[in-house]
């Protein structure tokens, strides 16, 4: 059986969304590209088939992972999400003790995750530090370049 993953309500409707894309318009489009290929004669020869029958088992196996994740994925209870502490959900700013650099980063479900616009997941080395901790706490997180010691400056709603 499959983990269960929490994920916001935001969350949820994006991958929904993006699982109807994939089932309502891109599965059909792949359909129409083979049933075009076909008609071309020779399958056994013939590039736009080959390539089209690889594209429809690419998305057949996305569409397979995203029903996945949405059957094993639980909405967090938002209102339920406190400060006091490092948790899911939380937007965390914290400064790295040897070059005083300060990052800020929202901890969410590893399908939510987009480092571009700050936000980590929660399997990440750099949560995983952080996780159960308090503001002013030092910690000292193992990266793949190192150990790297972090202060945390504040801890607040990522929502």
């Amino acid at each position: 059986m499959s983990k269960i993953t929490y994920i916001s309500a935001e969350g949820l409707k994006k991958l929904k969304a993006e699982l109807e894309q994939l089932v309502n318009v891109e599965r059909p489009a792949i359909s129409r590209n083979i049933g075009e290929a076909i008609e071309k004669g020779d399958i056994s020869e013939n590039a736009e088939y080959d390539a089209a029958k690889d594209a429809q088992g690419m998305l057949e196996a996305k569409i397979s992972i995203l029903q996945s994740q949405l059957a094993t994925a639980r909405i967090i209870d938002e209102s339920k999400i406190e400060t006091d502490v490092v948790q899911i959900m939380n937007k965390v700013t914290i400064k790295n003790k040897k070059n005083n650099a300060t990052m800020t980063y929202t901890i969410v479900s590893e399908h939510e995750a987009d480092l571009k616009i700050g936000k980590i997941s929660v399997n990440t080395p750099i949560s995983q530090g952080l996780l159960g901790k308090k503001i002013g706490d030092s910690v000292d997180i193992l990266v793949p370049s190192g150990s790297i010691s972090f202060e945390i400056i504040n801890i607040e709603l990522g929502v």
